[in-house]
């Protein structure tokens, strides 16, 4: 059975407020003609399909292409809500569109019901594990505590039940949207620290033939059998380097697995440049960078006048703009939003405390207190979206 491994469309994100919807438009084409020339059997789309719980109206129609294109080619498609999703939202027409093949897993309490699917060799059980807020699908999974690893340990232990009862010779695959310990982070990952320590071993993957996982959105492999796709897009600078990929996985009768990663459309060159403001404008080795999207470090002593507008005179589609003066003194970005976007909410409220004391960082005791109060309030929004 031949696998498409995809996962954090992010559909409607913006990359530093410039949209991507075309973009996204581009790659989901780009997937659905991989569907057809590779003659894929199922898509797996490993959580994060939205950017946002609530979605504007362009990411729902581009969801809606994407999942009619893909029924009309009778390929079935299994996902999962990721992170970033509202999964009352996403699931509300989960059962309806289950007719056309499309399985949809956003409740926890699902997560041990496969889809189950037939080849010539036989059935494959895919499980689809939606992301698990620690304190919220405690409950649900009965698990020890409220930690990444205890909600996913219990889930999978439902799973392992399930698949136990399928005839011998059953292939599973599992969907999960989670930080494994071994994966490599990139900066435009939402944080998932609520709930303790965000990693979970990939031990809790164990007897899994294929695991399809997202969140990290550089594509990579913990394991033979355990892999993240990735992004389609690079949504930071620090993909820039990345190769953009989705992994086509094959699975035969004795579930050996063999992998090709299938690179995706790149709609634009991603680049730094460094150096003053005036060299910049008339360097001609720059000239190839015209359409792509930049963030400009400038090094002059002084702060030049109107700095952004004078670049994008010149690079139309420079997105980020940094200072960071030769004459020493500490970098800036041009805005508080450059300086806060990859910082977590734990280290924005410990740099406030620790700003506003002159230098004096919180105690450890005071840290708990800060940890615990930015997981109540994400907490508190998450409780108040599932109802």
């Amino acid at each position: 059975m031949r696998l498409l491994h995809t996962s954090d469309w992010h559909l409607g994100r913006t990359f530093y407020r410039e949209s991507l919807i075309d973009a996204q438009r581009v790659f989901l084409d780009h997937l659905l003609t991989v569907v057809q020339e590779r003659e894929v059997n199922a898509v797996l789309v490993a959580g994060d399909i939205y950017d946002r719980a609530i979605p504007s109206l362009d990411a729902i129609a581009l969801f809606d292409h994407a999942l009619n294109s893909l029924a009309d080619l009778q390929v079935p498609v299994i996902m999962i809500s990721g992170n970033h999703d509202s999964p009352q939202r996403l699931g509300v027409t989960s059962r309806l569109i289950e007719r056309a093949g499309i399985h949809l897993r956003t409740d926890p309490a699902t997560c041990h019901t496969p889809a189950v699917l037939h080849d010539e060799h036989g059935p494959v059980a895919f499980y689809g594990l939606p992301y698990l807020e620690p304190f919220l699908a405690r409950e649900e999974m009965a698990a020890d505590k409220p930690t990444h690893e205890a909600v996913l340990s219990a889930a999978m232990d439902r799973v392992r039940a399930d698949l136990a009862t399928r005839p011998a010779g059953t292939r599973s695959v599992v969907l999960a949207h989670a930080f494994v310990t071994g994966g490599h982070t990139s900066d435009s990952e939402r944080d998932i620290t609520a709930g303790g320590i965000p990693t979970v071993p990939a031990a809790v993957f164990e007897g899994i033939d294929y695991v399809a996982l997202g969140h990290l959105h550089r594509p990579q492999k913990v394991t033979d059998r355990i892999r993240y796709s990735g992004s389609p897009l690079a949504y930071s600078f620090s993909e820039a380097g990345h190769t953009k990929t989705t992994w086509l996985a094959d699975l035969d009768a004795d579930a050996d697995l063999t992998t090709e990663a299938v690179p995706c459309p790149r709609p634009r060159t991603l680049d730094t440049l460094t150096g003053h403001l005036g060299d910049l404008l008339k360097d001609h080795q720059h000239d190839h960078l015209h359409e792509a999207w930049l963030h400009v470090i400038l090094t002059d002593p002084q702060r030049p006048i109107n700095a952004m507008d004078r670049l994008r005179t010149r690079f139309p589609r420079t997105v980020q703009l940094t200072f960071a003066p030769e004459n020493g003194g500490p970098p800036s970005s041009a805005t508080y939003t450059e300086r806060t976007r990859h910082r977590t909410e734990l280290e924005i409220t410990t740099g406030f405390v620790d700003h506003v004391r002159g230098g004096h960082a919180p105690t450890s005791t005071e840290q708990d207190l800060l940890r615990r109060a930015v997981e109540a309030t994400r907490l508190n929004d998450t409780v108040k979206e599932a109802r």
